[in-house]
């Protein structure tokens, strides 16, 4: 899995009035990880946040900020009721672990000793580390919510990565994260995700234009570039590559979908006679006219059709024109004449 965002519907450590109101740009968007805090919201409006979130098949999260124990359980209790997939936050581990017993809820708590709202994480990084690797053994503790740039005069990528290598579970980074360095910094730190909140909400994140839509379009652009989920593919015209190819029955690769090459050829006169033993072809005529021969009968393949040739059927192409513009998908370990050696085989393709 890769790294993960998640979108926070708050402000400030709060839980925004008009939260529903984003998380309907979030979801058109495909953000797939939203959550929210304890406070700011009523349970029940928080429990309506949550109901929407998972019925668009995306996973949530509800991060504890609350600083006293009572508070801290109840709204453990109220994530349990709630249902929602993920409790970040808080610190007291030994009264929420029972409460969640059972639920199948996953638990994420603070490591390192936590102050103040917005939440400040303090200690030095042995102190933190030594608290991450504590609360990581324990039953039940599925991961740690770090609050690393929240952390006054931390070297904060030291930070992550100590409390990753630590803790041996999914760490989330937290708080204070409002542009693709910090991201790039967690994600090199070896972090499982991080959450952005006010940052988007306030349009601090750099984008190309104004909104939370813009705001979150630039935020999963940038971490699909860190996860290798950005295609360096653009589109091509057929016509203009087919004016690249020169010589007939000299196939050239323009593309490929797994194993399977995608190939322009221009066919002239007749090839010969031969079949595949392992590979199947598709022929698709994209100018001219191709006549297929098969031992059994004959097919005319008109510009805009195609024709599959299983793999062991022996078949000889014939341009019915002058010459004929193919587009051929095979796989990329086949050889243009199959069994067949003669003066139209192509041991190695070139690619455009």
């Amino acid at each position: 899995m890769g790294l993960r965002f998640i979108f926070m519907l708050t402000r400030n450590d709060k839980t925004v009035t008009d939260a529903m109101t984003h998380l309907e740009t979030a979801l058109s968007l495909g953000v797939r990880h939203i959550g929210f805090k304890d406070v700011g919201l009523p349970v029940e409006e928080l429990r309506a946040l949550n109901k929407a979130i998972q019925a668009k098949g995306a996973t949530s999260y509800l991060e504890v900020v609350s600083l006293d124990r009572d508070s801290e359980v109840a709204s453990a209790r109220a994530a349990v009721e709630i249902g929602v997939d993920i409790l970040l936050g808080g610190t007291r581990v030994d009264d929420v672990l029972p409460v969640l017993a059972g639920s199948g809820l996953e638990y994420y708590p603070f490591p390192g000793k936590i102050t103040g709202h917005p939440s400040v994480l303090e200690g030095t990084i042995e102190e933190i580390v030594a608290n991450a690797r504590d609360l990581a053994s324990r039953n039940g503790v599925h991961g740690l919510d770090l609050l690393a740039y929240r952390s006054p005069d931390q070297n904060v990528p030291e930070l992550i990565e100590a409390v990753c290598d630590a803790a041996g579970k999914p760490v989330i980074v937290a708080g204070s994260i409002a542009d693709k360095d910090r991201i790039a910094a967690v994600h090199g730190a070896g972090a499982a995700g991080f959450t952005i909140g006010t940052a988007a909400l306030d349009e601090e994140y750099p984008a190309d234009g104004r909104g939370l839509e813009a705001q979150l379009t630039a935020i999963l652009r940038d971490v699909a570039n860190l996860n290798g989920h950005l295609s360096p593919f653009g589109k091509k015209g057929l016509d203009a590559a087919f004016t690249t190819l020169s010589e007939t029955w000299s196939p050239r690769v323009v593309g490929q979908v797994n194993n399977m090459q995608i190939k322009l050829a221009k066919l002239e006169g007749a090839s010969t006679w031969h079949f595949h033993e392992h590979d199947d072809e598709l022929f698709l005529v994209h100018d001219g006219r191709l006549l297929m021969r098969f031992r059994d009968r004959e097919e005319v393949i008109e510009a805009g059709e195609f024709i599959v040739v299983p793999h062991g059927v022996e078949h000889c192409p014939v341009a019915l024109t002058e010459t004929c513009e193919v587009v051929l998908l095979a796989p990329a370990t086949g050889v243009n004449t199959g069994t067949a050696i003669d003066k139209h085989r192509v041991g190695e393709l070139a690619i455009i």
